[in-house]
């Protein structure tokens, strides 16, 4: 994998911004504000995809049992420093939080991933248990022309079989977490619901579930980016 240099990056803010160049002839001096908006813009979007590498890791590393002060010492920081950067409460998980229909997603989810043997649970794991039996979210499908049959059956095929046996201790990898945020975003002081979290994983627009969904033609917002 060979990373861009800093004058590839360049050249997609020069690309990316409309209003890079004034109209006037090469004498005029391009819009630099307009320029470092979008550098910005694209710097966040770095750090963001950077910062869930390494949550992820951080993630399996708890899982096989690593303690704080090892992975504070891999990224060179305290033990504090990375318990407080990293060991978040998931309060927004908690069942009270969700409707009838989403907890009992949530325990096909589960299943998949403790039947699979895997320490994490990915989009994948949610798009399965949503599709698992009729709810909001397979209406949703239904009215948007996709048979959630197909997609049920189209997610388990990216389901792999891991050695985990942290049955009870399995982590949320970031884009799963982006995926509910996004549902109570939409919920709003509402429960959440199956169709709330089938349009968050269609909105991160990245993992194993966004590509399903989009290649079965699901597709409900722009991706977000970060």
């Amino acid at each position: 994998m060979t990373l861009p240099d800093l004058d590839e990056l360049i050249a997609e803010v020069d690309r990316t911004c409309d209003t890079a160049h004034r109209p006037g002839g090469a004498a005029e001096q391009p819009d630099w504000l307009a320029l470092l908006t979008v550098a910005a813009q694209l710097s966040g979007q770095l750090q963001a995809l950077a910062d869930d590498l390494v949550e992820d890791y951080v993630e399996h590393c708890r899982m096989h049992g690593c303690s704080w002060t090892d992975i504070g010492a891999a990224l060179g920081v305290t033990r504090q420093a990375v318990q407080q950067r990293f060991h978040a409460p998931h309060k927004r998980y908690a069942p009270e939080t969700m409707t009838d229909g989403l907890r009992e997603a949530m325990t096909h989810v589960k299943q998949a991933a403790v039947h699979h043997r895997n320490n994490y649970i990915g989009t994948e794991h949610l798009l399965w248990g949503l599709t698992a039996k009729p709810n909001n979210a397979t209406r949703l499908l239904d009215a948007s022309g996709v048979a959630p049959d197909a997609v049920h059956r189209s997610v388990e095929a990216h389901l792999s079989m891991g050695a985990s046996q942290a049955a009870e201790r399995i982590a949320w990898t970031p884009y799963s977490r982006k995926a509910i945020a996004l549902a109570e975003e939409q919920a709003g002081s509402a429960l959440i619901d199956c169709d709330h979290l089938l349009t968050g994983l269609s909105r991160v627009g990245r993992g194993v579930a966004a590509t399903v969904l989009t290649e079965a033609g699901f597709t409900m917002a722009e991706p977000v980016e970060g």
